[in-house]
């Protein structure tokens, strides 16, 4: 490489010779040889024209011998080496020569005319031709000049020769060293110096060489470092490591994975993993990179693994893409207790932990695995939704551990009728779930109900006694997949519950009328509640006696902006069930209190009272603070509130329910008893609770003056009665439903107080009762009684 180098550095100073200074030597040669040749032609013209004018008279005379002395004469001139004299006629051709006869350059010749000038004028009488030897590049030169050419000679060598040995001394010398050291770090491997010392560049370069040499030399040593470091933390670190090459083959282990797996690593680098894995696991390992793709930073996968001692262990592999040689880093992780406690939680979050059945989420799960049986074995699936009647009479009365202690029983007889294969499940609270496959579900599904029916023939604990309506969907036949399959189901159990419950019902398609219904009805309820289509009508109440008002009762009214009043009932009903009640209540209760305000301030209404309808659901902690603040807020004496309940309120004995009521009470409000006489043990609610007025149920009213004889006396006594011990128990008694003029006088004659119905009032929108009243006679309103 250093030949090479100075080589070429030879080269270009030659090359740089003769581009630049041998043209400069040569033109110079050039230039001086034209010089001398101008003046060897200048010097020959002169002498010419002197031999010319010499030779006129000697060749007029044709005199040989002068011309001959004349021409010898100019021989011995300097460059000339031959003259020839001719006269035109030819009669004389002297020639004179110094050429020796073994000169072989050539001649330059120049020709004069020779011009004699006599008496009759200027003649031509011949020609002179002189001849020189013609002029070489050197020829020339003169003596100075060859001493300038010499000195420019030895000037140029001088440098040449200096610039090819600081050439070798500075460039050539630190090359072959730093080359030296180079080849010597390539075949030894150790990182060798240069040993060159200067303040240019090729000093640089050495200090830069020796300085990358040093660093590299760090570099390796901290390599190596960490390299033994990464081994000793491979196979160190309690950690199952292990890497793969690109067909999934051992390539190395850890020692905590030889120790952990019991196996040696002689026994497996080279061998598929996947022979390693179980083969429930083995398809589910071999696909892992299929589902991920190669772009992926690392991947997982969850398998059992295969112990040399034939233990057995679920372990979690994280694997990364490859690293270097085309293997891959894995970490294997023992998942053993992991997945044990993971299966555990599973079985807790499908499972009911109070029956031990599955629960909801458990049984979608099961259902959808059952459908999938179902289309494989050709069968039907059959689904029994069961909803427990009266269930919630047992918890509130005798306590939710009663009421544990009771599906706990129940379940104990019910899965002693299951077959195997049979699933069943807890929903939630008093609902369950039971699964059938067969090849007649419906069958099937019937058998079961009646055996479900034999559960409850025997009392609970506690004497208690339930029932169950029963909901039956068949799969394919009624639904299409395992939600519709639920859901219609549970609107069979609905239809069951709403024809009187305890019995089981098969689905049919006029039930999704009745279900498409409700759903409508809960659409209108919600958007009544978002876009205030709920109104507070008020109908009076009177005196029977002289039927002045007395009070009014608040009565709720959905009004639909394209279908006009919607039934009350229910709405009522279904709002309960979905609790929607509780908003709709409040929402009635607001607008009927400041309704009621306007009406105060009419002539003759400062003494009426206005009775609002709560349902059971309303009772909450912080109902008597909402009905104080509604009052606060309109000014309004909370003795001119009325707060009507059912019996259903009262059936339940609720303490929080009894809480609530008394609260109302010590507020100041008076308690209604509606619909008296309709439910069950009615005189004891009024011993028990502080209710203030009662209201006979209009279908006792009706029955006063029935055409039948016994119906008539009958009912007739029941009024009477009820309205003699409610007096004597200091309670108000309203008739309602009252129709006919008849009604009111039998009513008048049993002593009532208060009456309402369409005789007197119909139920009105706060607008119209307003503009009717204002609209009355002073003296039709003169007599206001009070509910007292």
């Amino acid at each position: 490489m250093n030949h090479s180098v100075e080589n070429r550095f030879f080269a270009i100073v030659c090359g740089a010779l003769l581009i630049f200074v041998a043209p400069l030597f040569v033109l110079f040669l050039f230039l001086s040889s034209g010089r001398a040749e101008k003046e060897i032609k200048d010097h020959i013209s002169v002498l010419l024209v002197a031999n010319a004018q010499a030779l006129a008279k000697p060749l007029w005379d044709l005199d040989e011998d002068s011309i001959t002395q004349i021409s010898a004469t100019t021989v011995a001139e300097g460059a000339i080496v031959r003259v020839n004299v001719r006269d035109l006629s030819g009669q004389l051709d002297v020639t004179q020569s110094t050429i020796p006869k073994s000169y072989k350059g050539l001649l330059e010749a120049v020709s004069r005319p020779i011009i004699y000038n006599g008496v009759d004028g200027a003649r031509n009488l011949g020609t002179i031709t002189v001849y020189y030897p013609k002029l070489g590049l050197f020829d020339g030169l003169k003596s100075e000049e060859i001493v300038f050419i010499s000195i420019f000679i030895f000037a140029v060598l001088t440098v040449f020769g200096a610039a090819l040995i600081g050439n070798r001394i500075f460039v050539i010398q630190p090359l072959m060293r730093l080359t030296h050291a180079i080849e010597a770090t390539r075949r030894l491997g150790s990182r060798h110096h240069v040993d060159w010392q200067s303040n240019d560049e090729m000093g640089r370069l050495a200090n830069s060489f020796n300085e990358m040499q040093s660093k590299l030399e760090r570099e390796e040593t901290e390599l190596k470092l960490a390299h033994r470091r990464a081994t000793d933390t491979y196979n160190l670190t309690p950690a199952m490591l292990f890497s793969l090459d690109k067909d999934d083959c051992i390539a190395a282990v850890s020692d905590y994975w030889l120790a952990a797996t019991g196996y040696a690593r002689a026994n497996v680098l080279g061998r598929k993993f996947a022979s390693l894995v179980l083969p429930e696991s083995r398809a589910k390992y071999i696909e892992r990179k299929r589902s991920h793709p190669d772009s992926a930073a690392r991947f997982d996968v969850t398998v059992k693994f295969l112990c040399q001692d034939h233990r057995t262990m679920d372990v979690l592999i994280l694997e990364t893409t490859a690293i270097q040689d085309g293997l891959s880093l894995s970490v294997m992780t023992d998942v053993t207790d992991l997945k044990q406690s993971e299966d555990r939680n599973l079985l807790q979050a499908i499972t009911d932990h109070l029956t031990g059945l599955l629960n909801r989420q458990g049984f979608e799960t099961a259902l959808d695995t059952k459908i999938n049986e179902a289309d494989k074995r050709r069968r039907e699936l059959a689904c029994l939704f069961i909803d427990l009647d009266r269930f919630k009479w047992i918890n509130d009365n005798k306590g939710h551990a009663a009421g544990d202690a009771a599906l706990r029983e129940l379940v104990a007889r019910l899965q002693a009728r299951l077959e195997p294969g049979d699933i069943a499940a807890r929903l939630g609270g008093d609902e369950f779930a039971i699964l059938l496959l067969a090849e007649d579900a419906e069958t099937r599904a019937i058998e079961m109900a009646a055996r479900i029916a034999e559960v409850f023939e025997a009392p609970f604990d506690d004497d208690a006694r339930l029932s169950a309506s029963i909901g039956i969907a068949i799969y394919p036949r009624h639904a299409a997949n395992a939600a519709e399959l639920l859901l219609k189901s549970d609107i069979a159990m609905y239809a069951k519950k709403h024809d009187g419950k305890n019995g089981a019902q098969i689905f049919d398609n006029s039930m999704l009328d009745a279900s498409r219904r409700r759903a409508e009805l809960e659409s209108h309820i919600e958007s009544g509640l978002s876009e205030d289509w709920f109104e507070a009508y008020l109908q009076p109440i009177v005196n029977i006696d002289d039927r002045s008002i007395a009070g009014f009762e608040a009565l709720m009214r959905l009004h639909h902006p394209q279908k006009g009043i919607l039934p009350p009932a229910r709405i009522i009903e279904v709002a309960e069930e979905t609790g929607s009640i509780i908003r709709i209540g409040n929402r009635i209760m607001e607008k009927a209190v400041s309704n009621f305000a306007r009406l105060l301030r009419l002539d003759g209404m400062q003494d009426t009272y206005l009775a609002i309808n709560f349902s059971p659901l309303q009772f909450e902690p912080d109902l008597p603070v909402r009905i104080a603040a509604l009052l606060s807020r309109h000014d309004i004496s909370p003795k001119r509130i009325v707060v009507e309940i059912t019996e259903a309120v009262l059936m339940d004995d609720n303490p929080e329910t009894r809480m609530v009521i008394n609260e109302i009470c010590r507020y100041g409000c008076r308690i209604a008893l509606d619909d008296f006489g309709t439910g069950y043990s009615s005189l004891s609610y009024i011993n028990r609770f502080p209710v203030d007025i009662i209201k006979i149920d209009q279908s006792f009213i009706r029955a006063i003056n029935d055409d039948a004889s016994d119906v008539s006396a009958k009912s007739r006594m029941l009024v009477e009665s009820i309205t003699t011990l409610s007096h004597k128990m200091n309670c108000t008694v309203i008739a309602e439903g009252i129709e006919t003029e008849e009604e009111c006088a039998t009513l008048r004659t049993m002593g009532l107080d208060y009456g309402q119905g369409y005789l007197f009032h119909r139920p009105q929108h706060p607008n119209d009762l307003m503009k009717t009243l204002a609209g009355s006679p002073a003296d039709g309103l003169a007599s206001v009684a009070q509910a007292s």
